[in-house]
């Protein structure tokens, strides 16, 4: 979501810079990670089973540990 908000802040005569394979890769992955936070952060908010919650919570902690993770690598 950042890339497309930094993306759509750019001027438009301006051209964009071309990402290498695995710089494509690592972004198409942050988002898709952003994505499923995002998601897990909403069902959570709805989740009222105690046991449903704890799931929910312990995906969260995962996604951010992966995200830590790519940001490192990136």
């Amino acid at each position: 979501m950042e890339a497309q908000q930094a993306e759509a802040s750019e001027q438009p005569g301006e051209p964009r810079k071309r990402l290498s394979a695995e710089e494509a890769a690592l972004r198409r992955e942050e988002q898709s990670l952003q994505l499923s936070r995002q998601r897990v952060l909403q069902q959570l908010e709805a989740a009222s089973n105690e046991r449903h919650r704890a799931s929910l919570q312990a995906a969260l902690a995962d996604l951010d540990e992966k995200l830590k993770r790519l940001k490192a690598e990136g």
